[in-house]
């Protein structure tokens, strides 16, 4: 009899426990319906990356491409574009945060890969870049066919751009900086001679300090998606939803022209 009620209790004990484990799957899979819940949406953008998500220290205030797509994308959901909070991520930081639930979604110059597909779902393609290379004006690198093995080329930890350069040149040198604005005081300083990441990336830049220049074509294409968990296929929907409505209304292409200076080319 003493045993007919332990294996109850076990059974029990197990329900429970398959309980809690089914409810933090649905935590997982419930990002929409706990948007709307807080009533406000949480993105992790860049703070250090010019014309796509720059912190204003004056103001504190965050500006760029990427934050105006996820304003809309919170005016699309809640109904109100203020209804957003901005956290800052790094190329290295932002699939750990996003994975962690302190943010909703990844709204920062992320490529889409076949690696990153296996830890995040993506929106559909929301910008097209292709990665190239900074100098300063002068240098004889004119584009990537002029880097060779022993060139210091800078770049950001966790960047697609790395392995790119890696892949393209072989024995090149790689220094790897926390973020994009840390590599470029780095190339200022003398410590590299080029630069890499995505175009866009890099006109920022270049505005920054006319006495640096993009160079050479694009050698990759950078294709940047919305980053989700992993099982949000509600969230996704709403998020490729908005970029419908906003490409469809003429809204995306009035954001690009204010950041990157021209019409996009589709």
């Amino acid at each position: 009899m003493k045993k007919h009620w332990k294996m109850i209790r076990l059974a029990a004990a197990l329900v429970v426990v398959l309980s809690l484990l089914a409810a933090c799957g649905n935590k997982k899979e419930d990002g929409l319906a706990s948007i709307k819940d807080r009533d406000k949406l949480v993105v992790g953008v860049k703070f250090d990356t010019k014309l796509f998500g720059l912190k204003d220290p004056s103001t504190g205030n965050v500006e760029g491409f990427d934050i105006d797509i996820a304003k809309q994308i919170a005016k699309h959901i809640l109904g109100d574009e203020n209804k957003v909070e901005f956290k800052e991520v790094t190329s290295k930081t932002r699939v750990p945060m996003l994975n962690n639930d302190e943010i909703d979604m990844v709204v920062a110059t992320m490529t889409i890969t076949e690696a990153r597909k296996k830890e995040v779902d993506f929106s559909d393609v929301y910008f097209l870049a292709g990665q190239s290379l900074l100098v300063k004006k002068g240098s004889p690198i004119k584009g990537i066919e002029d880097v060779k093995a022993g060139t210091k080329v800078l770049s950001s930890k966790g960047a697609t751009s790395v392995k790119n350069i890696k892949e393209k040149v072989p024995g090149v040198t790689v220094l790897e900086f926390d973020n994009y604005q840390d590599a470029f005081s780095a190339l200022k300083a003398g410590q590299g001679d080029a630069l890499t990441t995505d175009d866009a990336i890099l006109y920022g830049m270049a505005a920054q300090d006319p006495n640096y220049e993009v160079v050479g074509k694009p050698f990759t294409d950078e294709p940047y998606g919305i980053a989700m968990r992993k099982g949000n296929s509600d969230l996704v929907k709403a998020v490729n939803d908005a970029l419908k409505e906003l490409k469809d209304s003429g809204e995306y292409d009035a954001i690009y022209e204010k950041w990157i200076g021209k019409k996009p080319s589709n």
